[in-house]
């Protein structure tokens, strides 16, 4: 589906979850739905509930969204949520969706879609990135918390300028990351991700904001394509993934660690904060700093 094409039968699948659970959710409608958005569905009730939706030009798979979202739930430990598939009035759903994006300001971080034409901060570091199959628009409260991580690292200790790369966006989803860091003191950043749709969307984004030749994007299975362990050691690392991934990643992410360099971590809900700290405090890092946005956490360690 193209931004502008108007779809003749629209179709919605939905799960109502707990705002601590939606992303895992959120993965079980990548790759399958033409536009995924997550919103606060019922704020009375304790925890928060959150709806998953995804947007689609034709009827809904069932039977593969079903057993996508059983696995997400078995992963998790609760009980399958329930699918509701719905017919919904036609409309262009992903122009829809890139003009509910508001511009995201995040330290000195200015993110906007397209349908935004300013006028712009003064001073701001500024990307475009539009509503996308790979996840990371800035919207997410992970993904706030690792924009104002990176803005705080490039404060207190800015990295140094190279011609090689100097750091490394695991998990890169849109590339956001990565390009916020390589936009602030135009640095080389490696984005790499399981994903395909990714590493594409990855390089649309940063040919779209004038970056390629600072970003190189590969797909990767956690931290085993050789182009992560050739350009390492690494300055600095972003990691905005699940906490369980996060851990078992522990050893090989704080190898490829730079002395004096930070690792930022995220993409987990507060009662998973010590197992995550723990895991990385076994491989000599030292937490520096602890960012909490209800109910995301964001933790910034040093070597």
């Amino acid at each position: 589906m193209t931004r502008g094409e108007e779809i003749g039968a629209a179709w919605s699948a939905r799960v109502i979850v707990s705002a601590e659970h939606m992303e895992v959710f959120e993965r079980a409608f990548e790759n399958v739905a033409g536009v995924v958005s997550l919103y606060e569905w019922d704020e009375s009730k304790k925890p928060i509930l959150w709806a998953v939706e995804g947007m689609f030009d034709a009827a809904p798979p069932r039977d593969e969204l079903t057993g996508r979202i059983a696995l997400a739930a078995g992963a998790l430990g609760i009980a399958a949520p329930e699918l509701v598939i719905a017919k919904v009035p036609a409309k262009d759903w992903l122009t829809e969706t890139i003009a509910s994006f508001p511009p995201l300001r995040a330290g000195r971080y200015y993110i906007h879609g397209d349908h935004i034409k300013g006028p712009f901060p003064v001073g701001a570091v500024r990307l475009t990135i539009n509503a996308a199959t790979a996840f990371g628009s800035g919207q997410h409260a992970s993904t706030m918390g690792c924009l104002l991580a990176l803005d705080g690292v490039f404060r207190s200790r800015p990295p140094v300028r190279s011609r090689g790369v100097v750091g490394l966006d695991m998990g890169c989803g849109t590339g956001i990351l990565g390009m916020a860091a390589a936009k602030t003191r135009c640095l080389r950043v490696l984005c790499a991700d399981i994903d395909p749709e990714a590493v594409r969307v990855t390089r649309y984004n940063a040919a779209k904001n004038r970056l390629s030749a600072l970003i190189p994007a590969v797909m990767s299975d956690g931290c085993g394509d050789r182009a992560i362990r050739r350009h390492a050691p690494y300055q600095f690392i972003t990691a905005n993934i699940l906490a369980r991934p996060l851990n078992r990643m522990a050893a090989d992410l704080s190898g490829l660690l730079a002395p004096g360099g930070h690792v930022i971590l995220a993409g987990f809900v507060r009662r998973d904060e010590a197992m995550v700290l723990s895991a990385y405090r076994r491989q000599g890092l030292r937490l520096v700093r602890r960012i909490r946005l209800a109910p995301w956490t964001t933790l910034v360690l040093r070597k």
